[in-house]
């Protein structure tokens, strides 16, 4: 078995055991909690409009042998297990992980319209530099942070959530229909019986939709458009780099005080609110400060 199959083989091992795959928190709808515990917040509705902001499309990346495939070349690319010294070649990669050359097609075109690779004739398939890569993608996100540059890839979704969510918290109070105000205290509701019963996917999935629907409200279609990021760096997030990444008292009553902020309309005190949620660990001081 050739290096660059044993490297592939190996990758789609680890990925089958260490890794959720988009989409994972669904498998964990509240209803599931244990016997006794929920009362007060609706059932999660997957079919509701003010529910659909934080979950990929369909056509990001597909869940079967295409889907696999693009997962497990995307993660070696970004792990650097798959470099340009050498020129990825679809008979190699279809026969060690016994797909057939259309799926290697499709998938290699998805790597490249993510900016990963690159097709050239006489040349082939090529990975591209870091430059080149859509660093905004999900995926890429999502592999950026379970590999070899976790650190700084938490260290970036965090200072672009600064720019990002205190200036969206302004801009959405106000702007909420009576029906998204109440999605939003819903999910703070949520996410204190999550808290409560020790649910930490329950509350991360409340915590996601919860910014990613400010986002959509604040009523500037190019910040809606990054909505999908901050529900990426919530998903990924696995260190002391905001407030929202572990469940807490502070955390909780942060969120509260954005959703009172926006249902009185105050753009002032709603991002002051965010701010104060962003900063709730002392390590956020040392990546963003503060205003003063």
């Amino acid at each position: 078995m050739s290096t660059l199959a044993h490297t592939m083989m190996t990758t789609a091992r680890s990925a089958d055991s260490g890794l959720a795959g988009p989409g994972e928190l669904d498998r964990y709808p509240y209803a599931d909690a244990p016997a006794g515990g929920r009362v007060g917040p609706p059932a999660w509705d997957t079919d509701s409009e003010l529910g659909r902001g934080n979950r990929r499309s369909a056509g990001n990346r597909g869940r079967g042998l295409h889907g696999q495939l693009v997962q497990q070349l995307g993660q070696m690319i970004v792990s650097g297990d798959l470099g340009a010294d050498r020129p990825l070649v679809p008979e190699e990669i279809g026969q060690r992980f016994e797909v057939s050359r259309t799926v290697v097609r499709e998938s290699l075109r998805v790597l490249e319209a993510k900016g990963l690779v690159s097709a050239r004739p006489n040349v082939g398939t090529r990975v591209r530099p870091v430059s080149d890569w859509n660093l905004l993608d999900q995926d890429i996100i999502e592999w950026r942070a379970f590999g070899p540059q976790r650190d700084d890839q938490r260290r970036e979704l965090s200072e672009l959530r600064w720019t990002i969510e205190p200036l969206a918290a302004r801009l959405a109070a106000g702007h909420g229909r009576e029906e998204v105000q109440q999605r939003l205290s819903d999910m703070v509701e949520i996410m204190g019986h999550a808290m409560g019963q020790g649910d930490a996917l329950t509350f991360a999935r409340a915590d996601s939709e919860f910014h990613s629907l400010l986002i959509q409200i604040a009523g500037n279609r190019m910040l809606e458009h990054l909505s999908g990021i901050v529900s990426a760096a919530l998903q990924v997030s696995g260190g002391p780099f905001t407030g929202c990444e572990r469940p807490n008292e502070a955390s909780l009553a942060h969120h509260g005080r954005i959703v009172d902020a926006l249902a009185g309309g105050d753009g002032a005190a709603a991002e002051a609110a965010m701010r104060q949620l962003l900063m709730i660990h002392p390590e956020v001081e040392r990546v963003v400060p503060g205003p003063r």
